[in-house]
């Protein structure tokens, strides 16, 4: 299947569709314009066939375009300490010529003087000067967790190498000093060459970036390449006609075949760590709540696919969490209102990402509801319970509780059976979905409690259908309310049916009303709206 039919019927995800997605989620990690990677891409597979380079060079270009700054997460605590807001920091570089270590010697002066004043830089100058050796190393970490996240993500070790290599310059005068010349990836070469014609162009035109590219040569560019940009900007740089999502996914290399079980499962962990290194807090926060929630989800009685589909929704749950500065996420104290209110974006700002490929759309309508509230309390749309499915409600549960068992900058980690309290408290305040809180708890080993037996021996699942069902929606829309397929919506209806004694819908709509099932607020999180 090519990458466009599966972006289209929405039956699976591609490896491609989640390169492309972490290019977005790096761009908001980088304050950058979305789309701004996509873009570079497609420069650098313009360029790249310009210049003649063969299939597999074009491949790793593909890519390293992409994933250039998909290691842009590691050591972000260290970093801010230095600089403050990196998200800030990084915007305001994207005119500068990041590889060579004078130009940023010379940012950074002026940004701290921005942002801490004389006195505040000379403290901060004289910190780092402490910290060279950690600084340097923090230039390699960022290379090293984009080699390893490129592994995770299957694709090959001559990609994994390019990125590694790609603080690297041709004068051999980068941050790290480790190759010039023919040493330093083609691949690399390239993208450089992309991303700071892809600057320019949007700030001061086609002939602004080709200006740029030629002053660079032999310098920080390949002097090759950058004259086939130069001689040929007008046709390199040219604006697509299609969106930048469909062009770089319909130029993508390889067969587009649809990522399925532990293939999924890994390329879907590598945003997940992604996502977590983004501060010391929430490593391993990801994995641990798609496991307690998938486990969670068993103990409700949903279908195997509805807990795999809750298990990679929490895998990337926390995507978002890299467009809100690391000063946020590692305040020891209370957050002021403009920290909060960032904070209360980081769910939009993964829903953003997903939204773009049908099949990452699909986790993202579980996936970006994990701090909604039954009771309408929670961010970023304040949903109620008429609005969250069943595994929406799992994974805020769980989310919730594996957040209370980590140490936070302004608390310790709560021991499990004080934060089973507290996570029932939250149910019986109207909050969290009572239903959800036990079957988490039960998961995480607690002792269950008692919980209210469903009329016929229906499962919550099945009291969502049912509701529907009794609207009039048709499977096929219950399928699509409730982010499942048609197959399982129709699985459920006929549980129903065997469960109430009934064959046909109007049998199961008076069934319903006899019962009254279809008007309970659900306050408590047992039955649901």
């Amino acid at each position: 299947m090519a990458p466009t039919d599966a972006a289209r019927d929405g039956t699976g995800i591609t490896r491609t569709e989640i390169v492309a997605a972490l290019s977005l989620a790096s761009d908001i990690a980088m304050g950058q314009p979305l789309e701004s990677g996509l873009g570079i891409c497609r420069i650098a597979l313009a360029l790249s066939e310009e210049a003649g380079l063969d299939d597999a060079e074009r491949a790793r270009a593909f890519h390293v375009a992409l994933l250039r700054h998909v290691g842009c997460t590691a050591e972000n605590p260290m970093f801010s300490s230095f600089v403050g807001d990196e998200i800030a920091f990084h915007n305001g570089v994207s005119t500068i010529d990041v590889s060579a270590p004078r130009a940023m010697g010379a940012y950074m002066l002026r940004h701290l003087v921005r942002t801490t004043g004389l006195l505040g830089t000379a403290a901060k100058l004289a910190e780092m000067a402490g910290a060279r050796d950690r600084l340097q190393e923090s230039v390699l970490a960022v290379c090293e967790v984009a080699e390893l996240l490129a592994a995770q993500l299957g694709l090959g070790e001559d990609v994994q190498r390019d990125l590694l290599m790609f603080t690297e310059r041709w004068d051999g005068k980068g941050f790290l000093k480790r190759a010039g010349q023919e040493e330093v990836p083609v691949a690399v070469r390239v993208v450089h060459i992309a991303e700071c014609a892809s600057v320019y162009r949007a700030l001061g035109g086609v002939e602004a970036a080709a200006s740029v590219v030629r002053e660079r040569a032999g310098s920080a560019f390949d002097p090759r390449l950058a004259d086939v940009l130069a001689r040929n900007a007008h046709a390199l740089l040219a604006p697509a006609d299609e969106s930048l999502w469909d062009a770089v996914i319909a130029a993508a290399p390889g067969d587009g075949a649809v990522l399925e079980g532990d293939g999924l499962d890994a390329a879907l962990l590598a945003m997940a760590e992604f996502a977590d290194l983004k501060s010391s807090f929430t490593v391993g926060h990801s994995p641990g709540v798609a496991d307690l929630a998938a486990a969670a989800a068993g103990h409700a009685g949903l279908p195997d696919a509805e807990v795999a589909t809750l298990r990679s929704a929490g895998l990337v749950h926390d995507l978002g969490r890299v467009g809100i500065s690391s000063t946020v996420w590692e305040k020891p104290g209370a957050l002021n209102a403009d920290e909060w209110e960032r904070v209360r974006l980081h769910p939009y700002h993964g829903e953003r990402v997903l939204a773009r490929a049908p099949g990452l759309a699909r986790l993202a309508a579980i996936a970006s509801r994990h701090h909604e509230r039954c009771d309408g309390s929670g961010y970023h749309r304040g949903l109620d319970a008429r609005s969250l499915s069943q595994p929406a409600r799992l994974l805020a549960a769980a989310d919730a509780f594996h957040a209370m068992t980590e140490p936070r900058p302004h608390r310790p980690a709560l021991a499990p059976e004080r934060a089973g309290d507290e996570l029932r408290a939250e149910a019986r305040a109207g909050r969290l979905d009572g239903d959800a809180v036990e079957c988490v708890l039960v998961a995480a080993g607690q002792r269950p409690r008692r919980r209210r037996e469903h009329v016929s021996g229906l499962t919550a699942r099945e009291l969502e259908v049912l509701r529907l069902l009794a609207r009039g929606l048709s499977t096929r829309q219950i399928a699509t309310e409730l982010v499942i397929t048609p197959k399982t919506a129709d699985s459920h209806i006929q549980h129903i049916y065997a469960k109430a004694g009934v064959s046909t819908r109007a049998a199961a709509t008076v069934f319903a009303m006899r019962h009254d099932l279809l008007d309970m607020v659900r306050s408590s999180g047992e039955l649901p709206m």
